[in-house]
């Protein structure tokens, strides 16, 4: 058997300060890191409610269907002949063309085709063919000529309703 010591005799104890102040100033590190956390959820549910990005009930988007691309290349492909037309010329030539007798009421370009289709009205059988010619001796149109014409029996002054159509030269 090994003798038995007892020591009755307690340690001296530490201050207990040094403990108090790290746990005091962990316990404010922690708060700080909680808050910051806070904010930044929020400032993050905030971003995604403004831009509509995340919603987990959206479904995947679906694929777009060939013909449908192919359509809608078509209809950019006709704005941008439309857009690709001499319109300046178009509508200068037009208006070199206008006397006060020939009133202008529809100017509808085919980009396709190029031609440019016109509807006016002209006071006199005169005014309508004087109207033609001087369409035709305009450079940025070709081809010009009459395509219909009506007397409108049923209005005063019994004005001549009329359609010609040009060719658009290409721009040099």
């Amino acid at each position: 058997m090994h003798p038995l010591e007892l020591d009755y005799v307690a340690f001296p104890r530490r201050a207990r300060w040094p403990g108090v102040v790290v746990l005091a100033v962990s316990l404010a590190v922690a708060a700080g890191v909680v808050g910051r956390y806070r904010d930044a959820r929020a400032e993050l549910a905030a971003l995604e409610a403004a831009q509509g990005l995340v919603d987990v009930d959206r479904a995947p988007a679906k694929a777009i269907p060939k013909e449908r691309l192919d359509e809608e290349a078509k209809t950019v492909n006709e704005v941008v002949r439309q857009l690709g037309l001499p319109w300046a010329k178009m509508i200068a030539a037009v208006e070199k063309a206008s006397t006060g007798d020939v009133v202008v009421l529809q100017l509808q370009p085919e980009a396709q085709q190029r031609l440019l289709r016109l509807t006016a009205e002209a006071k006199s059988r005169e005014a309508m063919l004087n109207y033609v010619r001087r369409l035709g001796e305009d450079r940025s149109l070709g081809d010009v000529y009459l395509v219909r014409h009506e007397v409108k029996l049923d209005q005063p002054g019994r004005p001549i309703q009329f359609s010609v159509q040009a060719a658009l030269k290409e721009a040099r």
